[in-house]
């Protein structure tokens, strides 16, 4: 037995996901690094294994009806750990964005401001004093009541609901009105009310026009609908409802995604004219310190507000002082090019868990392990260390801080490596190596030794020639102002930048309406699906192939199975059970619920009769289960399969499985699932192929694999842009823009473009430095 003091975490048959039994012993108050190509185990044993039974102990503690109401990621498989402290987990994963949501909320750093504002602001001449949340939009003693703290009221006009003024209503011409029998409804009650709904729509009276489309009355009229020959219709009473007030109803009430976007269609949304945008009400607008509300101060980037707090009123130097030390981790970070009133949703997902690292260097916690997952994603070589430097501030308050990482500073910045191999999925899940980073090197096995301690350059590539050029601009949007930017046809781009200078905006403004576009194909990190329903299989077609397959085995046609059988979305060939989706929801009183497999297929999906079927000896369910690499060769001669297939190895995703949810995919995962969708189908003409950090999460081994796919798209023809930090990778392009030269109002600029040899020279770049190091 352990002392309760040991000096190490120490896990004995960690068999999580695809680990095998792993034991390892990992000191406590270091920076360890858990390193290892992409699939290899290294989240299964820091958040699947370590962190998850870190919060397993501790909601152990907790009472049972709370811990019903926290989400819980179960008990992991392994034999024991020891020497565990508490954890805290900051992982990459997004929460559901809400416009109410933002840098102040995330930081905490909002509650400071109000209470500022709340005690030490300049009141107007005989106003009471205001409560802090009296401050907050997200309150009712805040929220400005015309547009209830949003800041935006949507309006809407007659050239938004009717884009064609040439159609009768019976024609449509009131595009805005829902489909099927609703509008059909709506015309019919017109029609009762005498409105001519054949005439052309702009033929219309305008006091006509402007009722049907605005009014707020709600008149019930007797309709007698045209008789179908086919069945009788009765007159019924029908409520009339304008088309300004069906959308804005439409697009408050419903719970349909694809019903709210469409209204929103028809929606202009514009400051709200009673708070001009503020989002608050006006008693609290009128409290200012510095001469500024509330409002401006939040829409200022952050060092601009630390600097305007300084030398303010003596009375309020507690808080001041407060506010300042929770603002200046998150500038330390890079982020000081954020306002307070920034919506969450459109930061990256590294900016965000960058926000949440900031608070807890605020908090004080001392003795907790913090489980990180890839901290340096989306940062700039130049951010990295900043970022270093604050790991190492909570190693020193005397915390353990182990961080899943592939960026090769961060790896050379740890005290400690765990490096998880040799390759991926079946071929990985041992710990090949713990230890101090420098010992790494004799280790055989380990794809991260090579990039590690070889820091020479890669070899040359010649450049090539565009053949044309695409130009962007005049762009102001967001921090650009007026830039104008060209990028060259038939080569590798990469755009370059800190955090915030402007890249993804600029990168958004390619779109397949420029000359010189045949087709536009944008590779993102957003998920492929949202339900354990959709998979690797499903989302590639590569489903409708083994379906056709399985349904053209004699023992399938000898049972009559059609293509359908072998679907676990639609009855038939599923297991009822539990419909298909392989686990059941066990409820439990006072506890959340849980899955477990199903009893009836135990997880395989399909009911027996379905998975008697075989081909080549392994029925459907099997297949499913397969890794990429392994169906590679189980489909060797079914082109269509091996097309796919193929299309997946190229990017270094042999590792996953056939049947692998859309949900355990992480987002570098998914965006190369999309690329090889792109990269089996047959191309026609030009395309231009947009990729944001295609990188994040991967292996330099896996980068190198991917890189030599994206030079094979130029080869044959078609433009690739990315948004890069990488620096091997932007060495490696044919062309660069880098911006800047800093981010939020110091970005937005062009500092330079060129050949990466002339970039990496150019002076005043933030980027120049470390391209230079790595240039050939």
């Amino acid at each position: 037995m352990h002392s309760p003091h040991d000096p190490c975490v120490r896990v004995r048959g960690a068999r999580e996901h695809n680990l095998k039994g792993v034991d390892v012993d990992i000191p406590r108050d270091v920076l360890a690094v858990f390193t290892g190509v992409s699939g290899s185990g290294k989240s299964s044993l820091a958040f699947g294994t370590i962190y998850a039974e870190a919060q397993r102990r501790y909601f152990e503690s907790v009472a049972p009806y709370a811990r019903r109401l926290i989400h819980q990621v179960g008990a992991p498989r392994v034999g024991e750990i020891t020497g565990l402290p508490p954890a805290v987990s900051l992982q990459q994963r997004r929460a559901a964005p809400t416009s109410r949501s933002s840098v102040g909320t995330v930081t905490n750093l909002s509650n400071s401001l109000r209470m500022l504002f709340s005690r030490a602001g300049h009141y107007p001449p005989g106003a009471e004093r205001l409560d802090s949340d009296a401050f907050s939009p997200n309150t009712a003693a805040g929220a400005c009541p015309e547009c209830h703290g949003l800041g935006q009221v949507h309006r809407t006009t007659e050239a938004l609901l009717v884009p064609d003024p040439s159609l009768s209503i019976r024609e449509g011409a009131i595009a805005a009105w829902p489909g099927a029998w609703q509008g059909k409804n709506l015309r019919d009650i017109l029609d009762a009310l005498g409105h001519d709904v054949d005439r052309p729509w702009r033929e219309l009276p305008a006091e006509q026009r402007e009722w049907i489309l605005f009014t707020d009355e709600q008149p019930v009229v007797t309709v007698h609908p045209v008789r179908d020959a086919d069945r009788i219709q009765r007159p019924y009473q029908g409520t009339y409802m304008s088309a300004r007030r069906y959308v804005l109803k439409t697009f408050s009430d419903t719970r349909s995604a694809s019903l709210r976007a469409k209204a929103e269609r028809f929606l202009a949304a514009a400051p709200c004219p009673v708070c001009g945008g503020s989002r608050l009400r006006p008693e609290a607008l009128a409290v200012t310190i510095g001469g500024r509300t509330i409002a401006e101060l939040a829409a200022l980037p952050l060092t601009d507000l630390a600097g305007l707090l300084d030398g303010h009123d003596e009375s309020a130097r507690v808080l001041i002082e407060d506010l300042k030390s929770r603002i200046a981790p998150v500038v330390e970070l890079g982020l000081g090019y954020l306002s307070l009133d920034r919506s969450t949703p459109t930061l990256s997902a590294g900016e965000l868990q960058r926000l949440r690292l900031a608070t807890q260097l605020r908090s004080g916690l001392f003795g907790v392990v913090y489980v990180l997952d890839e901290p340096s994603a989306g940062l700039h070589p130049a951010d990295t260390e900043a970022l270093l430097t604050v790991l190492d501030r909570l190693k020193t308050a005397g915390n353990s801080v182990f961080v899943v990482e592939h960026h090769l500073e961060v790896v050379r910045g740890a005290d400690w490596l765990v490096d998880v191999g040799p390759g991926a999925g079946e071929h990985g899940g041992r710990v090949l190596y713990s230890g101090p980073p420098a010992e790494l090197a004799s280790v055989e096995d380990s794809a991260t030794a090579a990039y590690l301690f070889d820091e020479s350059p890669g070899p040359a590539r010649e450049v090539r020639s565009p053949r044309g050029w695409l130009e962007v601009g005049p762009v102001t949007r967001h921090n650009l102002r007026a830039v104008t930017a060209g990028f060259p046809l038939g080569a590798f781009t990469a755009v370059t930048g800190v955090s915030g200078s402007g890249k993804s905006t600029l990168i958004g403004e390619l779109t397949q309406e420029l000359e010189g576009v045949d087709r536009l194909v944008r590779v993102d990190q957003r998920p492929i699906g949202r339900t354990p329903r959709s998979n690797l299989a499903t989302y590639t077609g590569l489903f409708d192939v083994v379906r056709k397959v399985f349904a053209e085995t004699e023992e399938a046609k000898a049972s009559g199975y059609g293509v359908g059988r072998f679907s676990f979305n639609v009855p038939g060939g599923r297991c009822e059970t539990c419909q298909g989706e392989g686990f059941v929801s066990v409820e439990l009183l006072f506890l959340p619920s849980t899955y477990a497999p199903c009893p009836d297929c135990d997880g395989a999906r399909y009911n027996p009769e379905t998975l008697r079927v075989t081909y080549r000896g392994r029925n459907i369910a099997e297949v499913l289960d397969l890794t990429v690499e392994a169906a590679a060769e189980f489909f060797a001669d079914v082109p269509s399969a091996a097309r796919s297939l193929r299309a997946l190895l190229d990017v270094g995703l042999g590792y996953l499985r056939l049947g692998q949810p859309a949900t355990e995919l992480s987002g570098g995962e998914a965006q190369r699932i999309k690329l090889a969708s792109e990269l089996q189908r047959g191309r026609r003409g030009h395309t231009l192929y947009l990729l944001d950090e295609p990188t994040t999460g991967l292996h330099p081994a896996d980068v190198e694999v991917l890189m030599d796919r994206l030079h094979g798209l130029v080869d044959a023809g078609h433009t690739v842009v990315v948004v890069e930090h990488d620096m091997t990778v932007v060495a490696d392009a044919d062309w660069v823009i880098d911006l800047g030269p800093g981010g939020g109002d110091r970005g937005g600029r062009i500092v330079a473009s060129g050949p990466p040899e002339r970039v990496a020279r150019a002076a005043g770049s933030a980027t120049a430095p470390y391209l230079a190091r790595v240039m050939p």
